[in-house]
């Protein structure tokens, strides 16, 4: 599993690398002075619409998929015009001419032959979605998100959750409907998608200004916890992430934001046993991820939290002082007998007991299963 979301990541650097490069099929001239005007007129807005309509059709039409990349960049490079008094025609025009002539390349890619060409060309569109930044855009990329091909659909994900389209997402109320039609389309994908695409899918769950928003973090919040219980949870440098998103949703001051909180606290509750339980069972590049994820936190979030710096977990892991590090872990956290500095702090408590009563400590993890412990000994 991990080795397939690294080739993800090889794919995507690959991909931007590509896409520094110049290019010489579209003709730019006409266009770049378009967009050095103060002021836009019919034959101008002719000229955008022609500039777009070239460079998609070379995008669909070609066989030499670096030329494809090359022709992406020209196209997202003059996205907007370079005066502030055009800019608001000229992106008008730019938003309408790419919708019309994307979706008309969708559906030109479904037709493409060989796979691998309508694979290449569909993803290669995805990408100049992403990097335009347009939010009429986003409709075609959510169309997507449920392809069979794994490297589409995160390509389908990255282009919806991108930076650019959370901030126009919360603009307007309107924006806002269509950033919860993203945010349910997207919780159908959490149990099924791997640490690449969890992180892009955590990232707009935080950022969006909607309640749904806060769902789908805490949906995936759940998921991390649940697969750590069951000692089946995959890259472990992703709860580091997850922990400061979580931390983004808790109100510095008054009352504490429960839902959020107790995530917190649970997961990193668990990201700390995990390292002391299975200190004879996880292999190097767990154990290194965890302690990553246990001193990132302490320094960005539980220092915050708790008023003052700490670095107490951080000596404990360079010591290899599981001992402290579980006094530690009771001490922030709670145990059976007293609640923990951070759930009196921050106001909350981790759900309830059979008996109906608060449970003042974190759940406890169950032991790392035996059967496995040798196997992972040599992973690496």
């Amino acid at each position: 599993m991990k080795g397939k979301w690294a080739v993800f990541a090889a794919l995507a650097a690959f991909l931007v690398l590509v896409m520094n490069s110049g290019s010489e099929a579209v003709d730019t001239g006409r266009i770049d002075k378009v967009r050095s005007k103060e002021v836009l007129d019919n034959e101008d807005f002719q000229v955008i619409d022609k500039f777009v309509a070239k460079g998609v059709q070379e995008l669909v039409k070609t066989r030499d998929f670096t030329s494809i990349a090359k022709v992406r960049t020209v196209i997202s490079l003059r996205k907007s015009s370079n005066r502030d008094s055009a800019a608001a025609q000229y992106n008008a025009q730019f938003s309408e001419s790419a919708y019309k002539y994307i979706a008309n390349a969708f559906e030109a890619a479904d037709e493409l032959t060989p796979e691998e060409r309508k694979f290449k060309t569909i993803l290669n569109l995805l990408i100049l979605v992403d990097s335009l930044e347009d939010l009429r855009l986003a409709g075609l990329a959510t169309r997507m998100l449920n392809d069979e091909n794994e490297a589409i659909r995160y390509w389908a994900v990255h282009s919806v959750t991108n930076p650019g389209f959370v901030e126009q997402l919360n603009a307007t109320e309107a924006a806002k409907s269509q950033a919860h039609s993203i945010s349910q389309q997207l919780k159908v994908l959490v149990e099924g998608s791997g640490p690449e695409m969890l992180g892009l899918i955590a990232e707009f769950a935080a950022g969006v200004d909607i309640p749904q928003g806060e769902d789908l973090l805490l949906q995936i919040a759940d998921m991390r916890i649940k697969r750590y219980a069951n000692w089946t949870v995959e890259y472990e440098l992703l709860d580091g992430v997850i922990l400061r998103l979580l931390d983004s949703r808790i109100p510095t001051g008054g009352l504490s934001n429960s839902a959020a909180a107790r995530r917190f606290g649970q997961l990193y509750s668990y990201v700390m046993q995990r390292y002391i339980k299975g200190r004879d069972f996880l292999s190097s590049t767990e154990k290194q991820q965890l302690a990553s994820v246990l001193v990132e936190t302490e320094v960005v979030c539980i220092s915050k939290r708790l008023g003052m710096a700490q670095s107490v977990t951080k000596k404990a892991i360079e010591r290899d002082d599981y001992m402290t590090l579980l006094e530690q872990h009771n001490r922030l956290f709670g145990d059976e007998r007293r609640a923990g500095e951070l759930p009196l702090k921050l106001n909350f408590d981790y759900g309830k007991k059979p008996d109906g009563s608060k449970r003042i400590a974190p759940l406890a993890l169950p032991d790392p299963p035996k059967t496995e412990a040798s196997e992972r000994k040599t992973k690496d």
